[in-house]
């Protein structure tokens, strides 16, 4: 009963700042992607419908997130939401990692998953998920952060760093446009641990069913695969979806945003490599004086949310719509910049040596999971 009530109270949750289309008056492309959506999460989550008012960048998002995520071909569900949770933490995004460490509580086990809600990754019994989770809490500080565990596979990365840069993607975007949690914040101890073991029961069924690699490729066309994506190599669905996306989030950066604030967020991330930004926003306006007066507010919502999202609040919105009205340009503008962060993020994961795939294969703690190996044997 309250894991049904908190679900229900999910969906409806106030998007910030634009006017989702109702999922019973969906049309086009926005229909099609709420169809499968609904079809594999049960419902049409709300990081759906914050989309939905710009059709093609809806389903970029649905391509990154759900092609990496949700069909477990190489890796199984559970260490890809330890991932996500972990990206969560590293963005300062609680929304994401209450969603994602409740999915644990399912797929895994209810102290590790509190240990890395927490951000006690030590604390993790599952040495598999501990160090995976270790690499995915630092993988945007790379090559200083933590290393991806030598015994995941060639096989293995692009499902791991793909899920890596979908939540970097999303973890921005929940930041501008949702609440800050999913859970009420004053529920704590163990009326809070009730309440994720019961909605965990509830995604049960589509956090374990089988799902099919590819299933959202024809809802963009396809596109050339960009050249900071070679990450993807060795999954084909990934890397299709991936192309795909990309060509959506830049030409909806291009409609909705000026070249010299694209270049200048381009030439900040250039130069970051995953290190903090503090309290003080005094280092964005410092850059923000490089650009034209009509081009600053893009400017700072953009810098934001490509580097420290959190940061981004109802009147850096507001001082953006007035040079710019309409859902559809905060929306591609947002998604734009969160993207650019996410896909350096995934282009500065050291390639793997030549030979790591044959070393590595038989020694992968997923190599002999019941489940997974099957699959495995097929696709390897």
């Amino acid at each position: 009963m309250i894991a049904g009530r908190m679900a229900a109270s999910a969906v409806q949750r106030q998007v910030r700042y634009v006017n989702p289309v109702a999922t019973g008056s969906a049309t086009g492309l926005v229909e099609r992607v709420y169809a499968q959506v609904n079809d594999e999460m049960r419902l049409v989550t709300p990081p759906a419908l914050l989309h939905s008012p710009a059709p093609r960048t809806l389903a970029a998002y649905w391509m990154l997130i759900r092609e990496p995520l949700m069909p477990a071909v190489a890796v199984d569900r559970a260490a890809k939401e330890a991932v996500a949770a972990a990206v969560g933490i590293a963005t300062i995004c609680p929304y994401c990692v209450d969603m994602h460490s409740v999915s644990m509580y399912d797929l895994a086990d209810e102290e590790d998953a509190e240990h890395l809600a927490a951000d006690r990754l030590g604390g993790m019994r599952d040495p598999r998920l501990r160090e995976i989770s270790a690499w995915a809490r630092t993988a945007h500080e790379a090559p200083a952060g933590a290393p991806m565990p030598a015994w995941v596979s060639a096989g293995q990365r692009p499902e791991l760093i793909g899920t890596v840069v979908g939540m970097h993607y999303l973890t921005r975007v929940v930041n501008v446009f949702l609440s800050n949690f999913l859970l009420p914040p004053a529920l704590t101890g163990r009326p809070r641990r009730r309440m994720k073991q019961g909605i965990g029961r509830l995604l049960r069924p589509t956090l374990r069913a089988d799902r099919e690699p590819g299933r959202s490729a024809g809802l963009l066309p396809a596109a050339p695969l960009p050249d900071d994506a070679g990450w993807t190599d060795g999954s084909p669905w990934i890397a299709d979806a991936v192309a795909r996306a990309t060509a959506a989030f830049e030409a909806g950066g291009a409609r909705s945003l000026s070249p010299a604030v694209r270049q200048l967020v381009r030439d900040r991330l250039d130069s970051w490599r995953g290190e903090e930004t503090g309290l003080s926003t005094a280092w964005c306006e410092e850059l923000l004086t490089g650009l034209p007066e009509r081009d600053r507010a893009a400017g700072r919502l953009c810098l934001l949310t490509a580097v420290a999202s959190h940061q981004v609040d109802a009147e850096t919105v507001a001082e953006f719509r007035r040079g710019h009205p309409g859902d559809v340009a905060l929306i591609e503008a947002v998604a734009w910049a969160a993207y650019e962060a996410a896909r350096r993020i995934g282009a500065r994961q050291p390639a793997p040596p030549r030979s790591a795939f044959e070393e590595t294969r038989d020694a992968s703690p997923w190599a002999h999971d019941e489940l997974v190996q099957p699959v495995v044997r097929g696709v390897l």
